[in-house]
């Protein structure tokens, strides 16, 4: 557990001091006319830099106890059936776009994770997915990605 808590502060020190680095290269100061684009990621990448130091100082000061297990299988399963199911979602993005792939993830976590009926999941996950798109594509015209496949080319956005 101690090894894992190191590493993982160490990872996240690295993601820090890459969002630290180049915020500071898009401008982390203010301007005359405001904050630069980089300013507010700046500090949230100090942050976490700091997070992960104090993070670490605490497990490597830590007594060293019994041998701890990092994961066991029951709590390592639960992650499975989030994290198999996410990667496919992130590969139905890319052909089937944001909404499209968003609708079939969340219709399927509600009925299979949270076992609500397919009536309401699939109402729920498209009830969602025209919300954002009424957002995005026409309130605040930004297009999000449509995949390659552009199910929805038929709306003519």
């Amino acid at each position: 557990m101690r090894a894992m808590e190191l590493v993982v502060a160490m990872a996240l020190f690295v993601v820090g001091a890459v969002v630290v680095y180049d915020s500071y290269r898009l401008g982390s100061k203010w301007g005359s006319d405001g904050p630069q684009s980089g300013y507010f990621p700046f500090y949230i990448g100090l942050l976490i830099c700091l997070a992960s130091v104090v993070n670490f100082a605490q497990a490597f000061l830590a007594r060293a106890s019994a041998a701890e297990a990092f994961v066991c299988w029951g709590p390592f399963k639960l992650v499975l059936t989030v994290l198999i199911p996410a990667l496919f979602y992130v590969l139905a993005v890319n052909y089937a776009g944001i909404y499209v792939a968003s609708a079939i993830y969340i219709a399927i976590f509600m009925a299979w994770l949270g076992k609500y009926s397919w009536l309401k999941s699939v109402t729920v996950a498209v009830a969602v997915n025209v919300s954002l798109f009424l957002m995005f594509e026409i309130w605040f015209k930004v297009p999000l990605f449509k995949g390659e496949l552009d199910p929805l080319s038929f709306l003519g956005y």
